[in-house]
């Protein structure tokens, strides 16, 4: 008899509650399947809306946006390609607005932006694909940071490290460009996995990545109620210059501290390594240079500093080149023949070729793009702590 009265009350209530489940559940309707990587590389892409008018496929691996046409169920598609095998942001244009695919979970982190991204693999698996090797662990971390903050980190640590408590291993700084976040080179740039490839082919040396938010002003008004500042109006304007020597101190005053308390590090200059891209890599060379104490390896991804800047606040590595040169294990500078910034950065590579300033360099093809930034890192990252 009890039995059957919890039965009966059991039942009162899941009707009770069924009404406001099925309220809180959106509206089902057709169910897009998007993006669809065929077995020829090309790629077919499905959006839908019963009241767009128009729908286009943008995308870096397409040279124009591509018109979708409408089909059964208001299915908006295009297929293109064949696509070169790596991993792109794209977004859809409805009706002059961009917007995410909505069918696919995968997506590029930035604060201003926010693109898919397609995958599209290859055979042997490209540096940056998951594949059969031993994975290190991605952790995110909070640390005490600059203007009384709270900062945000992700941080990698290799395979291997929790299984010995002694073992202590470099240190890799990876900061992101500008709008990026502090997932951006975990999520798009692919760093963990890279790094898991190459330490199984037995490329690079085990190390910790540390991935950090480049965006100090810009946290201290989130974090205290205010607005997050505008970009600087030029890379070589006071307040960029600025901002990413607020960046430096944040890294040197607060971040290495926190890691080298928090995690197993070697320590000394010649186990830490900075790099970044864009706007990360101008504050990787001002954070390098201005800290030659405590950085053996300076990486900068699509970045320079000019002349006059390097003459004004960082005279001493030009005017004292066979120091500089002792100093530094490796200073790397790399950018794309179709970049914005080749320019610029050419006349940096000329500017430390003119004093005598070792360098190593890659001029690659292709524009700002992350997938020049995957190719960069995966091939600095083997010339780190030799």
């Amino acid at each position: 008899m009890l039995k059957n009265k919890l039965i009966k009350t059991a039942l009162l209530c899941c009707m009770l509650y069924l009404p406001v489940l099925v309220m809180g559940q959106p509206p089902r309707g057709p169910l897009a399947r998007s993006p669809i990587v065929n077995a020829d590389k090309t790629v077919t892409f499905n959006y839908i809306s019963a009241t767009a008018k128009d729908v286009k496929l943008s995308g870096q691996f397409l040279k124009a946006p591509a018109t979708m046409t409408k089909g059964a169920q208001h299915n908006w598609t295009v297929t293109v390609g064949p696509v070169a095998p790596d991993i792109y942001p794209y977004n859809f244009v409805v009706d002059g607005i961009s917007v995410m695919d909505p069918a696919n979970e995968y997506f590029f982190t930035n604060e201003r932006f926010k693109g898919s991204l397609l995958d599209v693999q290859d055979n042997p698996p490209l540096i940056h694909a998951l594949q059969d090797v031993p994975h290190g662990t991605v952790t995110y971390e909070y640390y005490p940071a600059a203007g009384g903050t709270t900062g945000t980190l992700v941080v990698y640590t290799p395979p291997g490290y929790d299984k010995n408590s002694t073992k202590k291993y470099p240190v890799f700084y990876l900061i992101s460009g500008t709008t990026d976040t502090e997932e951006t080179f975990f999520k798009v740039g692919k760093a963990n996995l890279i790094l898991d490839n190459l330490i199984a082919q037995g490329k690079a040396k085990p190390m910790i990545l540390v991935m950090p938010y480049g965006n100090v002003e810009g946290r201290i008004a989130e974090q205290k109620g205010g607005k997050k500042p505008a970009d600087p109006a030029g890379r070589e304007s006071d307040e960029a210059v600025t901002r990413a020597l607020a960046f430096s101190k944040d890294v040197t005053q607060h971040m290495i501290p926190y890691i080298d308390k928090t995690y197993r590090v070697l320590p000394g200059r010649d186990n830490r390594a900075i790099g970044g891209f864009s706007r990360g890599g101008g504050e990787t060379l001002r954070t390098g240079l201005g800290n030659l104490d405590k950085f053996s390896y300076i990486c900068s991804y699509s970045a320079y500093l000019s002349p006059a800047e390097m003459d004004k606040s960082y005279s001493f590595v030009a005017g004292k080149p066979q120091q500089t040169n002792k100093l530094l294990k490796l200073l790397w500078v790399s950018v794309g023949s179709e970049d914005f910034m080749y320019k610029p950065t050419s006349e940096f590579l000329d500017y430390l070729k003119a004093h005598q300033v070792n360098y190593k360099s890659m001029i690659s093809g292709g524009a700002h793009t992350w997938m020049n930034v995957k190719n960069y890192l995966a091939t600095t990252a083997p010339l780190l702590f030799k």
